[in-house]
């Protein structure tokens, strides 16, 4: 997948005034869903041959054709930031679920477990991410802004229940296991997972057994 094509037209044509509203309808569906299949195939590619993969076999996957995956990302730093994104939100979406069927402590442990999931070493992913690339300057924000207040509500539920101590902020919490999980040459990926667990072991210290 070339990193500098240029953008063809989008789906929606300029005359899309004229289309019935029905149509203009499909064609919106069709759109998002090729998009979402998309991102999944190069979240399965790139975790198996790397971010530098064919844009073909991401394509065959999705089912679509590669004139579908340029129209919707122009260039491979498009898809990228597109996978992390999904990522992120998929991990923001799941601390509400969490909250709704766990106890606070299982909820808490679960969605760290997801967050440090997140975080794994994929192929050749995290060298994209810090390749200098403008396209990825505002993922730092965008992770902050969908993961903070999250863990805040998973955090506030456990410390109202005497589960953990109650004086780490989200921020806090989310910048040490990104610092624990952070991919280095030779060191394990499981270590990172490891080194969360005591963290989060930490968290109980001191904390109000009795709740609140």
């Amino acid at each position: 997948m070339p990193h500098d094509a240029a953008k063809p037209a989008s789906d929606t044509t300029e005359q899309e005034g004229a289309t019935p509203p029905r149509a203009q309808t499909r064609r919106r569906a069709d759109a998002r869903r090729n998009i979402d299949a998309l991102i999944e195939a190069a979240r399965t590619v790139f975790d198996t041959a790397g971010v530098d993969a064919p844009a073909k076999q991401i394509t065959d996957l999705a089912g679509v054709g590669v004139g579908t995956l340029y129209r919707h990302f122009p260039q491979r730093s498009d898809l990228v930031k597109a996978v992390v994104q999904s990522g992120i939100d998929a991990v923001a979406a799941a601390g509400t679920r969490l909250g709704e069927t766990r106890d606070s402590m299982s909820a808490l442990s679960e969605w760290i477990d997801q967050f440090v999931e997140l975080l794994g070493t994929k192929r050749g992913l995290a060298s994209a991410l810090h390749s200098g690339d403008p396209a990825f300057d505002d993922l730092p924000g965008y992770f902050t802004e969908r993961l903070g207040p999250t863990l805040t509500a998973l955090l506030d539920a456990a410390a109202a229940d005497g589960a953990i101590r109650d004086d780490f902020r989200a921020d806090e919490l989310l910048l040490a296991i990104a610092l624990l999980c952070q991919p280095l040459p030779g060191r394990e990926p499981e270590l990172g997972r490891r080194l969360t667990a005591a963290l989060v072991d930490g968290l109980r210290f001191g904390a109000d057994r009795t709740g609140k």
